[in-house]
């Protein structure tokens, strides 16, 4: 195993001192980076770990906050956060763009060469980045099958991954096949994987607090999803370039 550098970040974002986990890979010189953004509960070891797992693969990661360095795990106290702030585009693009530029200003970090993926709330933040025309090389969501404004989407300049599982009731075909009419629409390099049987948030482990219902771990898909993002990044940002 690569040795792996982190690091919390303080930033400010949605009027909050956001911290983040930044996660550096062994050398020196510049790497690919990715943006990983976290479920509505906010940023918690999961994703830390993915940074960290990102890192030895060669890629400045930096897992951003939601939340002000909190984790809601209370469903309630979550979903008043978060259904305000899956309704306003803006403030999910501000707290995007802030934590992308705590990423650009890291100086491993090649500006040129950047990703966002992102879960449920984190994923949408991601989707939202590419629509408002920032540059990446990818974007990845799982659970987070969000439309956005009329016409958007056409600034999304990258291919576009999306992940969910067939029996998540909080995205369901409905929303699954609105996201796959704006994406075809705009002319997006786009696919979306449904995984048979999976519940929302199948790819987080089990927490010890109360979550939404339909929500449920597969572990199974979760490995196979994280899979499919890493196929990605290889694919559309090589850390051999």
């Amino acid at each position: 195993m690569t040795m792996v550098t982190t690091r919390t970040v303080e930033y400010v974002a949605d009027n909050l001192t956001m911290i983040g986990h930044l996660a550096l890979p062994a050398g020196g010189g510049r790497r690919p980076a990715v943006l990983v953004g976290p479920e509505g509960v906010g940023l918690g070891d999961v994703e830390r770990r993915r940074a960290d797992a990102l890192a030895e693969l060669g890629y400045v990661a930096l897992a951003f906050d939601l939340h002000g360095g909190r984790y809601l795990d209370d469903p309630e106290e979550m979903l008043a956060r978060c259904m305000p702030l899956l309704a306003d585009t803006d403030r999910m693009r501000g707290i995007g763009h802030a934590a992308l530029d705590v990423l650009r200003a890291e100086p491993r970090t090649d500006p040129d060469r950047i990703a966002a993926i992102g879960y449920g709330t984190g994923g949408a933040i991601a989707l939202e980045l590419g629509r408002d025309g920032v540059g990446l090389r990818a974007i990845a969501t799982v659970n987070g099958l969000t439309t956005g404004r009329p016409g958007e989407a056409a600034r999304i300049r990258c291919p576009v991954w999306a992940g969910v599982g067939s029996e998540d009731p909080i995205m369901p075909p409905a929303q699954r096949d609105a996201f796959s009419a704006e994406m075809q629409a705009a002319g997006v390099d786009w696919r979306l994987v449904v995984y048979g049987g999976a519940l929302h948030a199948f790819h987080h482990p089990p927490v010890d607090h109360t979550t939404l219902p339909g929500v449920g771990y597969h572990p199974e898909h979760a490995r196979r999803a994280w899979r499919d993002v890493i196929d990605l990044l290889t694919e559309c940002l090589p850390t051999t370039e």
